[in-house]
């Protein structure tokens, strides 16, 4: 058995959360952007998977240094904040992105 499953199960089941997020809201910025009867610009949509693969790699970078936290034989202080205010950051800017395109359909 692995030592520490089952908080290392919820740090993956953390991180393929964050990955459904940064899939869901591309997916859907570049469906709305597709709604419209002019195209968007090419760089809003290059924009959109830019900031989705980078929440992506945050987040990874996020379970593995949370593995290691875990694996650690001492307590520890929850201080690692930087991680998750840039994922809040980029995820706050991928919904500002739909919302552009929202507004440029209308």
């Amino acid at each position: 058995m692995i030592r520490n499953f089952r908080e290392h199960a919820a740090n993956e089941r953390t991180f393929l959360a964050w990955v459904r997020t940064a899939i869901a809201v591309v997916g859907f910025g570049v469906a709305i952007g597709r709604l419209g009867n002019h195209a968007p610009s090419p760089w809003t949509e290059v924009a959109l998977f830019v900031t989705g693969g980078l929440v992506v790699l945050l987040s990874y970078l996020r379970m593995r240094a949370k593995q290691r936290q875990i694996d650690r034989p001492t307590e520890y202080a929850d201080e690692e904040r930087s991680f998750d205010l840039l994922l809040l950051a980029l995820v706050c800017s991928m919904f500002a992105l739909m919302a552009f395109f929202t507004l440029h359909l209308v």
